[in-house]
């Protein structure tokens, strides 16, 4: 261990030195590491943390769509960066924002309870009321995302789509205090977390919008070889969450996804059966590749005690059964291979050559 973080352990699983958590800066990123720390608490009352905050290439460049900047880890590389260093000990995620591939010695030590996934609709407050359906004809729509815009583009024709960056509430003010958007797409967790509900006016079903990969989901992420801080944090897993979320990344890795192509899923599980609906798009959402498979899922509580790890996707969760977690990789993979035997490739690349190329 590092000399800033020296470590002890009272033969009874506690961590007993002071936890830096890292965080990005944002206001929405404070808060979502404050409710994790607040678990922590609750679960360990003695435990010391500490929260440090840092910004991320993300949160500086706020001039060029995300999915031109060309880079994988835009929201994590910093704090990546100070965890290796030791600067850190854990560091709090939004899922969607962590790749299906993390580097070497890091690993998912904990997927928390899923808010709603799902995408939500912030109006201009001169549209108070209306919905994507009734706002006129060409009406601008904001949003920084590849997947929301191809999938609104094919579903609302009539209405025009164009890039805004920024955090939320840089977001919320370019389209309270501008007349250059109508409405502006949002998940609808991170406004639930700012405690801005009211200001959603439709929350996006699947058959207008699928989300993204792990959306609505916190993820913590640590140095793998920390067996004290993985077996702390595990306790925060949420097995459905978990479980849905591993099918969804490893859906997006065998496609060879990332935010600069729209891939977007849907999953639900009910009565021990995990279905995941996969999508791509091209840019303007005329080319589309659908499917949905599902599989049962065993969560027997009989989790076999084995001194290796077992990593799905980036998510190490050994306090977990072993076979729903490869059941739930499994059904990732194969949908993949199923849209990709009917042409996901070419879509992908063409969406990818011609964000390239704007």
């Amino acid at each position: 261990m590092s000399q800033e973080a020296s470590t002890s352990s009272e033969g009874n699983g506690k961590v007993t030195r002071v936890i830096r958590m890292g965080t990005r800066k944002s206001q929405l990123a404070r808060i979502q590491t404050d409710s994790v720390a607040e678990k922590l608490k609750e679960l360990y009352p003695d435990l010391q943390l500490e929260i440090v905050a840092m910004s991320t290439i993300g949160d500086k460049i706020l001039d060029t769509a995300l999915s031109k900047i060309g880079e994988k880890s835009l929201f994590t590389k910093e704090l990546e960066n100070a965890l290796e260093r030791n600067e850190v000990d854990l560091v709090v995620h939004s899922l969607k924002d962590l790749p299906t591939s993390l580097p070497p010695g890091f690993t998912i030590g904990a997927v928390l309870q899923r808010e709603n996934p799902h995408d939500a609709v912030v109006l201009h407050p001169k549209n108070a009321g209306l919905t994507l359906d009734g706002l006129p004809e060409k009406s601008v729509i904001g949003t920084s995302s590849l997947r929301r815009a191809a999938q609104l583009k094919k579903r609302f024709p009539q209405l025009e789509f164009e890039n805004i960056r920024g955090n939320l509430n840089t977001r919320l003010r370019k389209l309270d205090e501008k007349d250059d958007y109508a409405a502006i797409i949002l998940a609808a967790a991170g406004l639930k977390r700012m405690g801005w509900e009211n200001r959603i006016s439709q929350v996006l079903g699947p058959e207008d919008c699928m989300y993204a990969v792990g959306q609505g989901a916190l993820a913590i992420e640590v140095r793998a070889r920390d067996r004290d801080i993985l077996q702390m944090v595990s306790i925060l897993h949420h097995p459905d969450t978990v479980l849905r979320c591993i099918a969804e990344r490893a859906f997006l890795k065998q496609l060879e996804g990332g935010c600069s192509v729209p891939v977007a899923v849907y999953t639900e599980m009910k009565n021990s059966v995990l279905y995941l609906t996969g999508a791509v798009y091209s840019l303007d959402g005329s080319d589309c590749l659908k499917d949905t498979m599902q599989t049962n899922i065993e969560l027997d509580n009989k989790v076999p005690e084995s001194t290796e790890e077992c990593v799905h996707v980036g998510i190490t969760a050994n306090n977990i059964s072993q076979a729903a977690l490869d059941a739930a990789e499994r059904l990732g993979v194969a949908l993949a291979k199923i849209l990709l035997s009917k042409g996901a490739k070419d879509i992908l690349t063409t969406a990818r050559q011609l964000n390239d190329a704007r």
